[in-house]
């Protein structure tokens, strides 16, 4: 199963993530108190292995902004959390075809709308256009969009899971963490998972034995 630790803030959690077998490792550049800039993700990702992912989280609409900092960062992928804008995910393809695209979908946590509907008319475009390699479903608590640590309805989301998930590589985030990260995968059976404040010891700084555990149980 394919794993991406996001919300990195420094050179030490990279390289521990790294060490113990993530593909992926997430820096934030939306709205956020984990918050980093192309400046210091630059001084991190010359380090990292090769073949591991280095992906930029973005919430800007701006083509240019991203292309600007996935040149001066060192990013191999783009998950866009603004929203599904196909022009904007059509441009970011033309101009980095190299590039992996992820994209962001948020499922209503506190119930506020019919989110399998919605979750599933989205995917439904996405698959129809092409217009992501990738698509993340991540948890919404009013107008806050990543980084809440709760979760959303795996059991609602179990058969949108299963109806896109033949077709489109699916990752589950939003609240999660080693203690409820089995269930999460028995669930939806995503093809990738996602964390960030589920391995934290603190706001943008991990902790290596949750990080362990996160990484044992998604490879069982």
């Amino acid at each position: 199963m394919w794993v991406k630790i996001c919300a990195t803030t420094n050179l030490d959690d990279a390289l521990l993530a790294a060490e113990l077998g993530a593909d992926a490792i997430g820096f934030v550049f939306a709205e956020s108190k984990r918050r980093v800039t192309a400046e210091q993700v630059a001084r991190i990702t010359p380090h990292l292995p090769a073949g591991i992912e280095k992906a930029g989280v973005f919430h800007t609409h701006s083509a240019e902004e991203i292309v600007r900092t996935v040149d001066e960062a060192g990013l191999t992928t783009v998950q866009l959390h603004g929203g599904l804008d196909p022009a904007l995910t059509g441009q970011l393809k033309r101009q980095l075809p190299a590039i992996k695209l992820i994209q962001t979908l948020h499922w209503a946590a506190d119930g506020s709308e019919d989110s399998a509907l919605a979750v599933a008319e989205q995917l439904e475009k996405i698959r129809s256009n092409g217009a992501a390699d990738r698509v993340l479903i991540d948890s919404r608590v009013g107008q806050a969009t990543g980084g809440t640590g709760v979760t959303f309805d795996w059991e609602s989301a179990r058969q949108v899971f299963e109806r896109y998930g033949r077709e489109l590589k699916i990752i589950a985030a939003g609240g999660l963490r080693p203690g409820n990260l089995a269930e999460a995968i028995a669930l939806m059976r995503p093809w990738g998972v996602d964390v960030a404040s589920g391995v934290e010891a603190a706001p943008g700084r991990k902790d290596p034995e949750k990080l362990k555990v996160f990484l044992q149980i998604a490879r069982t």
